[in-house]
């Protein structure tokens, strides 16, 4: 029996789940019930009062307060969890499928150019990706085969609550194969420009709700702590009751546990639109895993090697664990996942010239020759790293005598090694245009004006977020740990009358600078990822490298002002 259901089990009254935990959690098709989460949520909350009340019975008198309410905190967020957990990883699964909205609508579009047929263009539409909005609409075409029923129609009716824009697209495409010729063309042009219009709208609307929450964030999950550090010297003289434990529980545990709360609630709404390329591990510009893994764990270990003996001939006692973790990890995950970006910035440098590539190839088709001839002569007129991507797909197709989606997507095809979904869904248009000839000219040509304003698109949506996001980064790298080392060298000089807490120094306070310097790690761990995840999504490898730069700094930086500010006061 799994730990959920022995917590259900501990409450067996009836229960009423809300509407939005039932869906959440038909949604994630979890096995157990919405009603059975809720229990489970209730018998948490009975586990922990027992508890509380076992502490505040064995606590010290001078700490029965402090566990109490400590106690009562946790207890609340468990029982909270069992229902907001559902809540956000739903939410997060629609906002990741949401993302393909675009790509979706583009397929379906350049299918009806081809042959207005709506259920042609939901066929091609799902099976051309494998993104779970793809899924979903490939669930619907299955369900209405042999009914008059409308795949889009349902599909659009289905994801309306989430993204209206998707729903009022697939209805002009629908309504699309009604129409004349000039007409059709044109509520063909309108359902792209609805969705992308949308699609903007989403991520503009985004940029300006988290407006408010990251600003209340960096005030109070940021600011105002750090320069609470310089107070409690002067708490401390007073009796206030600054303690170690008391210090820490605040620093390390509640200031974390509300920045990891709030980053996984801001990242848990953003659109989705637009993701990073998803690189494998067996990528063949990634060097091999076990070699690489050692070679990142050894050199992570050399880094805190060197930070912990390093600091420990000129910095306090509490000084060496706090930069053997900073640079030790920051180095390891450096140097782990550094290879990733040369992948990526490959990925960006052939997307650059995919409209200008797909333009001629439609041009050609246009003027009577095949896509295939196509391809081959618009490998001779691009240069740069698309034009070695068409020139590869050109010799499959000569030597291996393939078609235009096989030179590309198949075996040893051109893009085997460029993960890039949208070069994917290009060339998968381009191999059913292969079969309609000159007629198809025209509808490449869309595809190239297609791709160029999704990059705008995209363009766009990461500089508005960039914009809101933009000081999220350099405060968990550079601003947060110089603040930080700053108060805490001001903090142990006002305590240590004028010692600065440097070795020999007199710091009634020698706890504090590694219970703040805890607390900048996590600043340098959690602002980075919510800003990357914000811009750019949570891409493990763009995480990781910039996580890792910022632990590094941060920790130099963190513990260069408290030597630079001490040895002043």
């Amino acid at each position: 029996m799994s730990p959920v259901a022995r917590l259900a089990r501990l409450y067996p009254w009836s229960v009423d789940p809300d509407e939005d935990l039932r869906r959440a959690v038909a949604f994630l098709g979890w096995e157990r019930s919405a009603a059975g989460v809720l229990r489970a949520s209730y018998g948490a909350g009975l586990v922990g009062a027992a508890l509380t009340l076992l502490l505040s019975a064995v606590a010290p008198t001078r700490l029965r307060l402090l566990s109490l309410l400590l106690s009562s905190t946790v207890t609340l967020v468990v029982m909270s969890s069992f229902t907001l957990v559902p809540r956000l990883l739903a939410t997060a699964r629609r906002v990741r499928a949401l993302g393909d909205a675009p790509a979706l609508v583009g397929r379906a579009v350049l299918s009806m150019r081809l042959s207005p047929s709506p259920e042609r263009a939901a066929v091609f539409a799902a099976r051309a990706s494998d993104t779970p909005l793809a899924d979903s609409l490939g669930r619907h075409v299955r369900q209405v085969r042999g009914t008059h029923a409308s795949a889009l129609e349902r599909f659009g009716d289905e994801w309306a609550e989430w993204f209206p824009a998707l729903a009022r697209s697939l209805a002009l495409v629908g309504t699309a194969a009604e129409l004349p010729a000039e007409e059709r063309d044109r509520s063909l042009d309108r359902a792209l420009s609805v969705v992308l219009d949308g699609t903007r709208d989403q991520l503009r609307s985004f940029g300006e709700q988290i407006r408010g929450p990251l600003t209340a964030l960096y005030a109070f999950g940021i600011l105002l702590p750090t320069a609470l550090v310089a107070l409690l010297p002067a708490a401390h003289a007073a009796g206030v009751g600054v303690t170690p434990l008391s210090v820490a529980v605040v620093y390390d545990l509640l200031l974390p546990a509300v920045l990891v709360t709030a980053a996984a609630w801001l990242l848990a709404r953003r659109p989705a639109t637009f993701p990073p390329p998803a690189v494998r591990r067996s990528h063949p510009d990634v060097p091999d895993v076990p070699d690489r893994r050692l070679t990142a764990v050894l050199t992570g270990l050399a880094a805190g090697v060197a930070g912990w003996y390093g600091t420990a001939l000129a910095l306090p006692k509490w000084a060496p664990p706090i930069a053997a973790v900073g640079l030790g990890t920051g180095t390891a995950l450096l140097a782990q996942y550094r290879p990733y970006l040369a992948v990526h910035e490959r990925v960006a440098a052939v997307e650059e010239g995919l409209t200008d590539a797909l333009a001629l190839v439609g041009r050609r088709v246009s003027n009577g020759r095949s896509v295939e001839s196509a391809v081959a002569a618009t490998a001779e007129d691009v240069t740069g790293p698309i034009g070695r991507v068409f020139e590869t797909a050109a010799r499959q197709q000569r030597q291996l005598q393939v078609g235009v989606e096989r030179a590309f997507v198949g075996e040893y095809g051109a893009l085997e090694h460029v993960p890039s979904r949208r070069l994917r869904d290009s060339v998968a248009f381009l191999g059913l245009a292969a079969s309609h000839g000159a007629p198809a000219g025209p509808a490449i040509r869309s595809l190239a004006t297609h791709v160029d304003e999704l990059q705008r698109v995209e363009r766009s949506a990461r500089s508005t977020l960039r914009s809101v996001c933009g000081t999220l980064q350099s405060t968990g790298t550079v601003f947060g740990p110089l603040v930080a080392g700053a108060t805490v060298a001001l903090a142990d000089g006002m305590a240590g009358g004028g010692s600065g807490g440097l070795p020999g120094g007199g710091s009634e306070l020698p706890w504090l600078g590694l219970a703040v310097g805890w607390y900048v790690l996590v600043l340098a761990a959690v602002l980075p990822t919510l800003s990357t995840g914000l811009v750019r999504g949570l891409d493990r490898a763009l995480v990781a490298v910039r996580v890792g730069r910022a632990l590094a700094v941060g920790t130099v930086v963190y513990l260069g002002s408290y030597l630079v500010v001490g040895g002043i006061a």
